[in-house]
């Protein structure tokens, strides 16, 4: 297709944090956004041209977004394949109902790694309590898993054995799942890269990532150990981008085990652990959202500098005391005087436990000192270790 260029209006399903950064990216290279999100609160419709407040499946609201813009987007992986392939009739949509599909059930993203070569742990599908009884023995211990709308935790539980499996099965109202092994973690890492039409594709630095009760903590680029795993980390996700015949920014998700790569999962729009690169790229996976959709050539995403990114979620604005459990703002000053120190909001409606309401990053020359002065902030702020 030709280039899309501003001021055209570019459409985006969803309006989270991810949505919103897409937002101003769009904003800054001339274009205008309508975001159509149920949420009336959604981050990303309040700073959009125009929000379209209705449902992913609402039929009238679909069409009207197919005829205001030129091309349309996603942050958000649950977006009904559907509607993607629906809107798919009347303007470009990248990426793909069929790339989308493939990342939104578990067990079609494993048997897509494992029909094309790419490593990932053992699994074996549940759709049935059978499924679990005849399991590989070998799969337990394990992790239980719904096949579709699982995030950050949500939706899965380890199990030792076949009875806690099906305990988990049971609590998760006989849900089609997908049963893990479970592997030994050194660490985990992530890629986030950028393809275009013509098969182009730029990788941003691989990102060493933490996690707290499910949730992404501290995301460290570059990610320490060899530069040969960082690099597979980058090869495994070009390859998985071209067999999805990918158009956009994607996330993938690695398990490093005794000093092998795992691929964890896909994430079929920018990535939480690719933040960084708004502040330490040359070009941030958001603008690389925005040209892949608009046909125009990717950005450089070389980094300028090391950076630590951690994220701040909503658990910050409750401090626990003998009287109970009270809200407050916390003390941002701790931050800000800390000079290579960027904070970010998402500009969310509220706090509550477990949901991402910022995110900060140190830049930095010395990645020593750029870790030093994260892990400092971080604790002054009062991100405690559990």
């Amino acid at each position: 297709m030709s280039a899309i260029l501003p001021p055209a209006t570019l459409g985006m399903l969803g309006g989270g944090q991810l949505g919103r950064f897409f937002v101003s990216a769009a904003h800054e290279m001339g274009y205008q956004v309508w975001v159509l999100d149920p949420d009336p609160h959604s981050p990303a419709g309040r700073i959009a041209e125009r929000h379209l407040q209705a449902a992913y499946d609402d039929y009238a609201a679909l069409d009207e977004l197919a005829q205001g813009c030129a091309a349309i987007t996603t942050e958000f992986e649950n977006v009904p394949a559907d509607t993607l392939d629906y809107l798919a009739k009347f303007v470009t949509v990248r990426p793909s109902a069929a790339a989308v599909s493939v990342c939104q059930n578990r067990i079609a993203e494993k048997t897509f790694l494992r029909d094309h070569g790419l490593p990932h742990g053992a699994f074996a599908p549940v759709h049935a309590e059978d499924d679990i009884r005849n399991a590989n023995a070998g799969l337990f211990p394990g992790i239980l898993k719904v096949a579709r709308f699982g995030y950050d935790g949500k939706g899965q539980a380890v199990v030792n054995d076949r009875d806690e499996a099906l305990a988990a099965f049971r609590a998760f109202k006989g849900e089609t799942c997908i049963l893990e092994q479970k592997l030994n973690l050194d660490y985990e890492v992530s890629v986030v890269l950028a393809r275009d039409e013509n098969g182009v594709v730029k990788c941003f630095p691989t990102a060493e990532n933490s996690h707290r009760k499910g949730i992404l903590d501290v995301s460290i680029v570059p990610a320490r150990g060899s530069a040969c795993l960082r690099d597979s980390a980058a090869e495994y996700a070009e390859r998985i981008a071209e067999k999805l015949g990918y158009i956009g920014t994607l996330g993938v998700e690695f398990f490093v085990s005794r000093g092998q790569l795992y691929v964890n999962e896909m994430a079929p729009r920018p990535h939480n652990s690719g933040h960084y690169t708004v502040d330490t790229c040359i070009t941030s996976q958001y603008e690389q959202q925005v040209r892949a959709l608009c046909g125009l050539p990717l950005g450089d995403a070389r980094a300028h500098s090391a950076a630590v990114m951690v994220n701040i979620l909503g658990d910050l604005w409750f401090e626990k005391t003998d009287s109970g459990e009270h809200y407050r703002e916390p003390d941002w000053a701790k931050l800000a005087v800390v000079p290579n120190l960027k904070l970010h909001f998402y500009g969310k409606h509220h706090a509550r436990h477990g949901r991402k309401m910022a995110h900060f990053t140190v830049v930095d020359s010395d990645f020593d000192r750029a870790v030093k002065i994260a892990m400092e902030a971080r604790a002054a702020i009062g991100i405690r270790d559990e």
